[in-house]
């Protein structure tokens, strides 16, 4: 006999009695009935919490749009689309589902919109496609930037020899477990939060608003979120010197991290995604992709707002970081780190744009950053091309090639725990929905890749931390 949740098994979990709980309670009693009571209550916990995950589930992305504000714009008063855009250059089309296309193309229709391109590791999202990057002309799109705001990438190569971890991996495992903190809401409290000067910013008081935020942002400062976002430590292998760098050939121990800024962002996010929604009415297919003018108070709000939800982002980072490397007396032999949810002003075929990437990283010429890979599989350190067609960018990871919601029907946990035996990986935390089988196949997207980035060194993966998923173990 298929479960049935009720309202009441709902409202145990933090949901609310509000249409959002009828709409719930209709996607799961008619889906999952190869699941539990407590796996479905597990995954709709989890959707409640990090909604911003869903948004690219076939069968949850709906109410994951609800769940954080979608408002439809009016039909009258629309904007039309431009009817022969630009096209956009492709990397790796044959591993991109049809979705990020169809996506892309609405992007590319937006009368602001200047150059687009897609990355390997690009598959459907909200607005803009994740893996999408977009140039244009004196406007930022809240949805083309996304929900975690700042969302980015930290790497902290350390004085330490690959040899030393495996002979004391349980004392890396022990400080990775007393040093973060992780999951939706949670924060430090008292004399436990975290000193940033992050936090002595004066656009901190840019709005009413924004000020409201900040004791939530000090709270979760130095802590990480859910969904995908990870810290850990694993061996970085150098073939050959790097000069720039100034670190020589061999194999390091190092600490990789991954998240973005936490409530702060992400209600900053769909504050402004509200508001551009408002101001510019688009077509149903386009309304996610709704821009603020950088001419407008609106406008320069969000861009201040931006800046410095990357600003605390790095910040979060930075303190976890810190915390690691004296809890295990390393000396940092240097420190890499760049967003892939954010937008930047730049020249681009001679002409100042607003450059968005949504899950993409910055490879300009000579820039460096991080590509990781999944909790099984290597992540790279690259230095950029600057290739223009490419829009100065490369992929921000490996890319989904399974949904959320397809990892927990098809992926065991025996069938999970069997990948990480075999990767000599020890994951704390984390849902079938993370398993590395759900990603695709990050050599495949290197190779994808190769005229925009160098790789410099390989990452692989030791010790991995993400949030709980919240169901119980067998």
């Amino acid at each position: 006999m298929k479960t049935k949740i009720t309202g009441t098994d709902l409202m145990s979990i933090g949901y609310k009695q509000n249409e959002i709980l009828g709409l719930v309670l209709k996607v799961a009693n008619s889906n999952y009935e190869e699941l539990n009571s407590d796996e479905i209550l597990a995954l709709f916990k989890k959707v409640l919490d990090y909604p911003e995950s869903f948004l690219d589930d076939e069968i949850l992305e709906n109410l994951a749009a609800k769940m954080i504000g979608a408002v439809n714009a009016p039909a009258d008063e629309t904007i039309a689309l431009n009817e022969n855009p630009n096209d956009y250059v492709v990397y790796g089309s044959q591993h991109i589902e049809q979705g990020a296309h169809n996506q892309m193309k609405v992007a590319m229709q937006l009368p602001v919109t200047v150059a687009g391109a897609l990355m390997p590791d690009a598959h459907q999202g909200y607005g803009l496609p994740i893996g999408g990057v977009l140039a244009t002309k004196n406007a930022i799109i809240p949805y083309g930037v996304g929900v975690d705001i700042g969302c980015r990438m930290a790497l902290s190569i350390y004085d330490i020899p690959a040899d030393h971890f495996e002979e004391n991996r349980s004392k890396y495992q022990r400080e990775l477990i007393a040093h973060t903190k992780f999951g939706a809401g949670h924060g430090f409290h008292g004399q436990h939060k975290a000193e940033h000067e992050v936090l002595d910013k004066s656009e901190f008081n840019m709005t009413p608003m924004v000020k409201q935020l900040k004791d939530k942002a000090w709270s979760q400062l130095g802590t990480s979120g859910g969904g995908n976002h990870f810290v850990e430590f694993g061996i970085l292998e150098f073939d050959e010197k790097d000069e720039i760098l100034g670190i020589e050939k061999g194999k390091y121990v190092a600490l990789l991290t991954h998240s973005g800024s936490r409530g702060f962002g992400a209600t900053l996010a769909g504050h402004y995604t509200k508001l551009a929604r408002q101001l510019t009415k688009l077509p149903a297919e386009a309304q996610n992709l709704a821009w603020l003018s950088l001419d407008s108070q609106e406008g320069q709000e969000y861009w201040m707002a931006m800046n410095l939800a990357g600003d605390y982002a790095s910040a979060c980072h930075q303190i976890i970081h810190d915390k690691m490397a004296k809890a295990i007396g390393a000396e940092v032999l240097a420190k890499i780190e760049n967003h892939h949810n954010f937008a930047w002003k730049e020249i681009w075929n001679g002409e100042e744009v607003i450059v968005h990437r949504k899950g993409a990283t910055p490879a300009g010429k000579g820039v460096m950053g991080i590509i990781p890979g999944s909790m099984a599989a290597p992540g790279f350190l690259v230095r950029g091309k600057g290739e223009e067609r490419a829009i100065n960018s490369a992929s921000h990871g490996a890319g989904r090639q399974m949904s959320r919601t397809q990892a927990v029907k098809s992926i065991t946990k025996n069938q999970m725990r069997e990948v990480l035996k075999d990767n000599n990986v020890t994951l704390i935390g984390a849902g079938r929905d993370e398993a590395p089988m759900a990603y695709k196949d990050i050599t495949v997207v290197m190779e994808s890749q190769k005229e925009l980035i160098d790789v410099v060194a390989k990452f692989t993966p030791k010790i991995v931390r993400m949030a709980d998923d919240g169901s119980r173990e067998d």
